[in-house]
């Protein structure tokens, strides 16, 4: 008898109360992109105190975004960077977004600070870098996509030897791949325009998020990542019958 292990999403921090009851917290929409079921996934908070997994429990790992600062070195930030480096070592599927994506080039040496081209948000275009056409990953993607982001703090300088795939007009590193089985992305893949929208609305007025938030279909690129990552990293596991 075979099973599959389950996807750990790593939730760090919950949004603020506004955002959360108009549309949920991070967790639910990354069950919502991937469409996950019941013992498909576990939810680890280690801002709450939870240990997190160890590589051999799950099938891979997803480490979302937070409204928390990477360069505040909260304990339960530090914590999750040092699994990072263990995760990584012991070859575990690992998507960083957001802040999953600055944690993860911090926890592998890589220098996180504020955006010197300041906070980008809302849809943005990116812009593929030729080798990405090489990544298992990222193979189908166009040369140029959109995507949902709101950030404040960037990847400044990537981690030594880390690849970085994509970018934008304010950020230059969008995607970063660290190893084969290591991957983050600074926009949100999970997210859709009624979660940037509460998101925006809970800092701007309503002229700027009207700007922000374009008449433009969803982004379908980011979600489609997303979705490969989670398809890619399901190893079975062998169970005695």
């Amino acid at each position: 008898m075979t099973v599959r292990l389950p996807l750990a999403i790593i939730q760090l921090e919950a949004p603020p109360e506004a955002v959360s009851l108009r549309v949920g917290e991070q967790r639910q929409w990354f069950v919502g992109a991937l469409k996950l079921s019941d013992g498909e996934y576990i939810v680890v908070r280690p801002d709450l105190g939870d240990p997190l997994p160890e590589p051999g429990s799950i099938s891979a790992a997803i480490l979302s975004g937070s409204w928390a600062m990477v360069t505040d070195h909260a304990d339960w930030s530090e914590r999750t960077a040092a699994w990072v480096r263990y995760a990584v070592a012991e070859q575990l599927p690992l998507l960083g977004v957001c802040y999953g994506h600055q944690l993860m080039s911090y926890a592998l040496g890589g220098e996180v600070g504020d955006n010197p081209h300041g906070w980008e948000r809302g849809l943005t275009g990116l812009e593929v870098r030729e080798e990405a056409r090489y990544d298992p990953l990222l193979a189908s993607l166009p040369p140029t996509f959109c995507a949902w982001l709101s950030h404040r703090q960037s990847v400044l300088t990537p981690p030594p030897g880390a690849r970085v795939l994509a970018k934008s007009a304010q950020d230059g590193c969008q995607i970063i791949r660290y190893s084969s089985q290591a991957l983050s992305v600074q926009f949100h893949p999970e997210f859709t325009r009624e979660i940037m929208t509460a998101c925006l609305q809970n800092s701007l007025n309503e002229a700027e998020v009207s700007r922000l938030i374009t008449a433009q279909p969803e982004p379908e690129w980011p979600l489609q990542l997303l979705r490969e990552f989670w398809l890619q990293g399901q190893p079975v596991a062998s169970l005695p019958l």
